[in-house]
């Protein structure tokens, strides 16, 4: 019997970490398979978020807004006069920069103010447009979690009405595996609504980095072009003329 006593702590602990080892076992995909219709619709959602994802990092680029090196490529065809060639040199340029430079060439016998306010638009227009294919990333993030949520409530409600309908009350085990299977469509949820959330503000924030890009070297061609010193003498005396 003495023997007994002295082994018993070592079998407990063998039992202990048995029990851990089955605990420790733990399989996420059929967790995740085991969620409930909450799951096909947050899988959906991060289907969306990877796609318009994808999409606004292959065409939300530097050379599609403000390409390096087309303000240095175009002054010196406006200085010579040549808009054929001008125009000719923006058509091939598939960027917002330069659709607003052609604005600017077609329209420069308008004068500065007409010129300024017409191409300030069109970048702004396109600018808005790029921020509109980007909206899918908010409805992500705002819908994924509550998604999340919903099925975690319907999940518990199931867990609890098993409960309610058998024997296991004395079992823990049964409750706890249902509310598992009922939290894992919040853990889901936000595993899509965080990322959306951050690309969401990572993409406005590059917005906003490019519009001030564009309004800056738009705004220093414009004005070099009408009214500063190197401006042809035709377009100056236009504009003191408009004005």
């Amino acid at each position: 019997m003495r023997k007994l006593y002295i082994t018993a702590p070592w079998a407990l602990a063998a039992l202990a970490v048995h029990n851990a080892t089955l605990g420790a076992d733990f399989n996420m995909i059929e967790q995740v398979a085991d969620g409930g219709g909450a799951i096909l619709l947050t899988l959906g959602l991060s289907i969306l978020f990877l796609a318009v994802t994808i999409e606004r990092l292959v065409h939300f680029r530097p050379r599609h807004i403000v390409p390096d090196g087309l303000i240095e490529r175009v002054k010196p065809l406006w200085a010579a006069q040549e808009f054929g060639k001008l125009q000719q040199l923006l058509a091939e340029q598939d960027s917002t920069l330069a659709r607003a430079i052609a604005y600017v060439v077609a329209h420069r016998h308008h004068g500065y103010t007409v010129v300024s306010s017409g191409a300030g638009d069109l970048a702004s227009i396109e600018l808005r447009h790029h921020q509109q294919k980007a909206y899918a990333l908010a409805i992500v993030a705002t819908v994924a979690p509550i998604v999340g949520l919903l099925g975690t409530v319907v999940g518990m409600i199931e867990a609890f009405h098993v409960i309610a309908f058998s024997d296991g009350m004395g079992n823990p085990a049964l409750l706890a595996g249902g509310i598992s299977k009922a939290l894992i469509n919040t853990a889901c949820g936000l595993c899509v609504a965080l990322p959306a959330l951050g690309m969401h503000h990572y993409l406005k924030n590059r917005q906003a980095f490019f519009g001030l890009a564009l309004e800056k070297k738009l705004s220093g061609l414009i004005n070099e072009w009408f009214l500063g010193q190197d401006a042809p003498a035709q377009y100056l005396h236009m504009v003191s003329h408009a004005n």
